[in-house]
């Protein structure tokens, strides 16, 4: 049977301890005081988590250099076992072996971001480490990748006991551990649950029986799914996720639900029409059509595009600029959005094209970017980055399910993130 390794990934310590109380509940053997929490709050953190659990304790220093010292106070801390990265030199390695030895402690090195991890686990095993670890970090997990097949060849290649990080959750806890993994390291789809306990329960599950247990969270995107990965987040979510860009604030949604599509470009003048309507017959289903008017307020769409729209499959339509037939727009169901609303239209003279990169309120807007519009605005987001984006707002999502639970439980806010701890110094 696997072990189970939580790796408690907060910046506040408080948080850690509750989360892994839950977690131990539900069954999780090894704790691991995360790379960000021992930054955070520093060797506190290990000390507090092994004077509280008493169980197999894993200090994720992530050590590059000075691997003696680092484990020293690592190991005197509380650490059983401690990470250095294989990147490190062989030198600081060897170091942090001798280090550990002397205090009781044993070494995990972590393979991530390694060009050849296959040749450098043989070497590190060589050279006395206890575990490996086939690492896909956070910022990689972001763009879709998956570790497996390097889990496989290490596994395959070493004789010491192989762990494995990076996204695993209970659809593919249990693949992990039948490709060689025989530590199951899990972060996010355990602490960012909003019932620890349970989550830990359905990993633990999937390991014990070798099955799939289904998970609609904690879980990457890949190109074909971006769709669906739009469709599970809010555009604050989005903005959040791409540093708080890309955002379109001040529009006035007009009608339908939630839309999600690929940007159909029009640029055109205050009330000529002639172009965005022109635009749904390029349009394709599912698309989005964006209306740059200028920001103007005689009417460039209304009821008759909008039926047209939605016949065809459209997603949804933006209009930097006027709309009209407001109560027909709402009947008919499609997401509309503008900048205003106006009784009057312009003539069609043809003024403008379709296809172009627009630029609205500062933000572009190319041909093929995704459109993502619900009840707090619109958020755009680059065709060349969507799936990295998509990835990063959903794990805001999750993170924010999680100090939602803790709300719910009679905390507050600002209590849950210790907020006054990280406001900004001036």
């Amino acid at each position: 049977m696997p072990v189970l390794q939580v790796a408690l990934d907060f910046i506040i310590l408080e948080r850690a301890i509750k989360a892994a109380e839950e977690a131990l509940r539900g069954g999780a053997d090894w704790l691991e005081v995360g790379t960000p929490l021992i930054k955070s709050e520093g060797m506190q953190a290990i000390r507090e988590i092994k004077r509280r659990f008493h169980r197999v304790t894993v200090a994720d220093l992530k050590t590059m250099d000075v691997g003696r010292v680092e484990v020293e106070m690592a190991a005197k801390s509380g650490a059983d076992i401690v990470t250095v990265l294989a990147v490190a030199d062989d030198a600081t390695i060897e170091d942090s072996v001798k280090a550990a030895r002397k205090y009781g402690a044993k070494i995990m090195v972590d393979l991530l971001n390694h060009p050849e991890p296959v040749r450098r686990a043989k070497e590190v095993e060589k050279l006395g480490v206890d575990y490996l670890c086939v690492h896909v970090g956070v910022d990689q997990q972001m763009l879709g990748r998956n570790p497996l097949e390097i889990l496989r060849k290490v596994a395959n290649s070493v004789n010491i006991p192989v762990a494995a990080a990076g996204g695993i959750n209970s659809e593919t806890a249990a693949d992990v551990a039948k490709n060689g993994a025989e530590i199951i390291i899990v972060g996010g789809a355990i602490i960012k649950a909003p019932d620890i306990e349970e989550a830990t329960k359905r990993i633990k599950e999937a390991l014990e029986k070798g099955i799939k247990v289904k998970s609609e969270l904690y879980k990457k995107y890949g190109e074909k799914e971006l769709r669906d990965a739009f469709m599970k987040v809010s555009t604050p979510n989005l903005s959040d996720a791409m540093h708080r860009k890309g955002a379109l604030g001040d529009f006035i949604k007009i009608g339908g639900g939630k839309m999600v599509g690929r940007a159909v470009t029009v640029r055109t003048m205050d009330g000529d029409w002639a172009k965005p309507v022109e635009a749904i017959d390029v349009a394709r289903p599912g698309d989005v059509i964006v209306i740059d008017a200028g920001n103007g307020t005689t009417a460039v769409w209304g009821e008759l595009a909008t039926w047209s729209c939605k016949i065809k499959g459209i997603a949804g339509v933006v209009i930097y600029g006027a709309a009209r037939d407001v109560d027909s727009i709402k009947d008919i169901g499609l997401p509309v959005f503008a900048t205003h609303i106006a009784p009057n239209a312009g003539e069609p003279k043809g003024y403008g094209e379709i296809g172009v990169e627009l630029n609205i309120r500062g933000v572009k807007i190319k041909p093929g970017d995704w459109i993502i519009g619900d009840e707090s605005g619109i958020a755009v987001v680059p065709k060349e980055d969507a799936v990295e984006i998509a990835n990063r707002a959903l794990d805001v999502m999750e993170h924010e399910n999680r100090i939602r639970g803790e709300i719910q439980r009679g905390n507050t806010l600002s209590s849950v993130v210790k907020l006054e701890e990280w406001e900004v110094e001036r």
